[in-house]
């Protein structure tokens, strides 16, 4: 038994795409001890990193109101995730559609139960931050003129009906992992995911007042800057601890993380640069976040020369995504969600199809490395998570509307500001 336990461990280690543990496992302390550290980082990015990054980006008078919106929405994935999220999106499979509810509040499981080689509730928190963040994420795309109450009932429906099933399709046994589409730490689950239903949202709410009309500076891009660069540490445990063990694959995702962080701020500065003539701390930031995104779904497959390209590419990418594209169509997503997670994410969900190493992970084989349908898999998971995330936004936006009797503040506490007309505080002394 203890030499099958063994071969079961050594077997998961090479599949980090697909967290469908089987039942038995061998523990190990390091494996433990990295993964506890890997969910402080993940946890920190939310009420930390995301709160800094886009309270910062927000005008002055709705800094708080970002705030509190992030700090909620982790909050409600906290919860959520140990109630009922956890089983949907990992308990046993049902139609490789959603987890069954044996694991509702967590039933069955003890301090004693391992996934892989980690104890199985470290897992379970390690996916919860996850979670949090990915509703958090969404915000990006409506802040100044969501009301609160409404994002708090759009964020319990949205983690439970959106990203819990796209997480077990990925994750949890469902048909995307079985279809072999590679997401190592989230390019569909968490960033394409977000990126749409923060469109979706974005388009119901319409644009803010004054939008185009009247100059919109960020409060603080010092905080932006800060929050970016905390987004990056915690990024570290978000893309290498996707690996669940302290080993040779968690190294190189360490590696072209950073790799594709760095490619992606100094793109977006250069390409800011050259149209338009000023290297702005705003654009070099984004351009961390942009390449950070991108690297997510590739992050335990790819080598470091691909790491490059793919960063270099999300730079470019979500660039001109947030100063052209949006634009061109005319949506106003205040934060560029969808402009750096959506069409970042969805650029690397395809790279990863283009660029997996066997040689990084023999359980991965791009285009460039002897199989083309591997990028078809990741093309369909894409569409796949776009459609299903857009419909099913679009159904919880409706019921939230209702339910709320609407879901944009009034237009005169608009105009005041959310700080003070909901929370009755401000961030700043106005002189």
């Amino acid at each position: 038994m203890k030499i099958k336990s063994l071969i079961m461990a050594a077997a998961l280690s090479v599949l980090p795409f697909s967290y469908a543990f089987a039942e038995e496992g061998v523990l190990s302390s390091g494996d433990t001890a990295w993964m506890i550290i890997a969910t402080a980082l993940v946890m920190m990015m939310t009420p930390a990193g995301l709160a800094l990054f886009y309270g910062g980006m927000s005008r002055s008078k709705n800094h708080l109101n970002t705030y509190a919106m992030t700090f909620v929405s982790y909050c409600i994935g906290s919860i959520i995730w140990v109630v009922w999220g956890y089983t949907l999106a990992f308990g046993p499979d049902k139609a490789g559609i959603i987890g069954g509810l044996d694991y509702l509040f967590l039933n069955g499981i003890g301090p004693s139960d391992i996934s892989g080689s980690i104890p199985t509730y470290v897992f379970v928190l390690f996916q919860m931050t996850f979670a949090g963040i990915t509703v958090a994420l969404v915000l990006g795309s409506i802040v100044d003129r969501m009301k609160f109450s409404s994002w708090i009932l759009f964020a319990v429906l949205w983690v439970t009906f959106i990203y819990c099933p796209v997480a077990h399709w990925a994750w949890g046994g469902g048909w995307m992992g079985e279809m072999g589409a590679l997401d190592f730490a989230g390019g569909n689950v968490v960033h394409i995911n977000a990126g749409i239903a923060g469109l979706v949202l974005a388009l119901f709410l319409g644009k803010r007042v004054g939008h185009g009309k009247e100059a919109m500076f960020p409060s603080s891009v010092s905080l932006t800057a800060l929050g970016a660069a905390l987004l990056w540490f915690g990024w570290f445990g978000f893309n290498a601890g996707s690996q669940l063990a302290a080993d040779g694959i968690a190294g190189s995702a360490f590696l072209v993380t950073n790799t594709s962080a760095a490619m992606g701020a100094l793109t977006w500065m250069f390409a800011e640069w050259i149209i338009s003539k000023k290297p702005t701390v705003l654009g070099i930031a984004s351009g961390v976040v942009a390449g950070l995104v991108a690297i997510t779904p590739a992050a335990g497959f790819v080598n470091m020369p691909s790491a490059l390209l793919i960063g270099f590419v999300a730079g470019i990418l979500g660039f001109f995504s947030v100063s052209k594209l949006k634009h061109m169509l005319g949506y106003d997503d205040s934060l560029d969600a969808f402009g750096v997670h959506g069409m970042c994410g969805i650029w690397g969900a395809l790279a990863t199809g283009l660029f997996a190493s066997p040689m990084i992970n023999e359980g991965a084989k791009g285009l460039f490395f002897g199989n083309p349908g591997q990028l078809s898999i990741q093309a369909i998971s894409i569409v796949a998570t776009i459609a299903y995330s857009a419909i099913g936004t679009t159904i919880i936006v409706l019921i939230t509307k209702f339910a709320t009797g609407g879901l944009r503040v009034e237009k005169d506490n608009e105009i005041t500001g959310l700080d003070s007309t909901i929370h009755g505080e401000r961030a700043f002394e106005i002189e």
